[in-house]
């Protein structure tokens, strides 16, 4: 397989990844309590090691990895590395029920980790295995967006084999079918979708509903309560849209228009502050009174605040999603297929949301969740109406170069 050289990382990328395994999309409300328990300074530590080597740049051309000698037939099993938080278990948290009844099905030992802390700690662990071309230990990792479409174009995730995913290919939900940087999902599927909507204290703002960026930006009633994260694809992204921009097809003019629309919004002290997650003791306090907020925060500060409520801006919303991915020379892909198929079976994907209250991939869940929590299957923040379904957006892939460019800008938008 071809090398690729590492590139440098800016000042303003790394600053960004910091902020997003800190307090951003990599801390999310899965993964909070392990951060605050000390996982942080394994992201920071990896992360410190990816600052000395360099990440390596996405090919222009989608890259392929070679195929591996398959030992599933051999070999009943799979190594599974995830998120922590991320799969179902029971009451006493001593089993994990459709894992379980996945190998009582298939006769298929799933040997499961919850090893991937943040993605950028992750990537450093396997990127030089990776690179050697030499398999991982691991059969199915789940990344975000972001880094699915790097380690597909480096040519380090196996091509999947449609004929092993029927439940997949046919139920897989339309928003996700089609990223730019896996086109047709040839080499993964979503494990959960993650949507960035705006959030208000409906006591905070009088019973006003806020629901555009304009309005955030502009409404004197709001001025210095409003906040904006400092992920800049979610923050960026929800501007352009509410400009009439595509944020899957923007130019870099477009861009600018967007910061320089946030910047008025921080120059006349419209903006309060750009936050991570912490916006939701906040927002719960309504010391905030509206913002960018995620919608698995939403929905858990829901169940405490009668007060917190959400809308979809009529210009749409910014998704995205951690995938599962096969890596090269993994020994077991037919057998991961078989595990990736079985979780887009509606009622395994039901068992999975009720559990975890992300964004549910698989068509016809709303069914079998209603079966296990009704509440849940009636929440479109978990299973997509094809009202909400139509106004999602996903953020453009970057090359290195606008990578480094835009972050950089957002960087001294937000004061980082």
């Amino acid at each position: 397989m071809e090398q690729f050289e590492p590139d440098r990382l800016s000042a303003a990328q790394l600053a960004a990844m910091r902020r997003s395994l800190t307090s951003g999309r990599g801390a999310l409300t899965r993964r909070s309590l392990l951060r605050a328990s000390g996982a942080g300074a394994l992201t920071l530590g990896g992360l410190a090691a990816l600052t000395a080597c360099g990440i390596p740049p996405a090919k222009r051309e989608g890259g392929q990895a070679a195929p591996s000698d398959d030992h599933s037939e051999q070999e009943k099993e799979i190594n599974f590395s995830n998120w922590t938080e991320y799969m179902d278990t029971s009451d006493d948290e001593k089993s994990r029920p459709t894992l379980d009844a996945f190998t009582k099905r298939t006769g298929i030992e799933v040997k499961y980790t919850e090893d991937i802390n943040d993605n950028v700690e992750f990537f450093g662990k396997i990127r030089p295995q990776l690179a050697a071309g030499q398999d991982t230990g691991r059969d199915l990792i789940v990344v975000t967006d972001w880094l699915a479409a790097r380690i597909i174009r480096l040519g380090w995730a196996q091509k999947l084999d449609p004929s092993h995913l029927p439940n997949a290919y046919a139920n897989l939900i339309p928003q996700f079918r089609n990223p730019d940087w896996d086109p047709g999902r040839a080499h993964s599927y979503p494990w959960t979708g993650i949507d960035t909507v705006i959030a208000y204290n409906a006591k905070a703002t009088g019973g006003k509903k806020v629901d555009s960026v304009t309005q955030l930006l502009d409404d004197p009633t709001l001025k210095g309560r409003v906040g904006f994260l400092t992920e800049m694809r979610d923050t960026v992204g929800m501007t352009l849209l509410d400009q009439g921009k595509d944020p899957a097809k923007f130019t870099t003019a477009d861009y600018d228009a967007a910061i320089g629309r946030l910047q008025k919004g921080v120059d006349t002290k419209q903006i309060r502050r750009f936050t991570g997650n912490d916006y939701t003791a906040d927002l719960d306090k309504g010391d905030l009174a509206a913002c960018i907020a995620w919608a698995g925060d939403v929905i858990q500060l829901q169940a405490g605040n009668p007060d917190i409520k959400y809308a979809i801006p009529a210009a749409g919303y910014i998704t995205s999603s951690d995938n599962l991915l096969v890596p090269a020379k993994a020994r077991h892909k037919a057998n991961a297929e078989k595990l990736i198929d079985y979780y887009y079976e509606p009622a395994v994907a039901a068992q999975l949301a009720a559990f975890i209250s992300y964004v549910c991939p698989v068509d016809g869940v709303k069914d079998e969740l209603a079966r296990i929590k009704p509440e849940l299957a009636d929440n479109p923040l978990i299973v997509p109406d094809k009202e909400m379904a139509a106004k999602a957006h996903a953020f453009r892939s970057l090359t290195s170069e606008e990578e480094t460019a835009y972050e950089e800008k957002f960087a001294k938008l937000i004061g980082a």
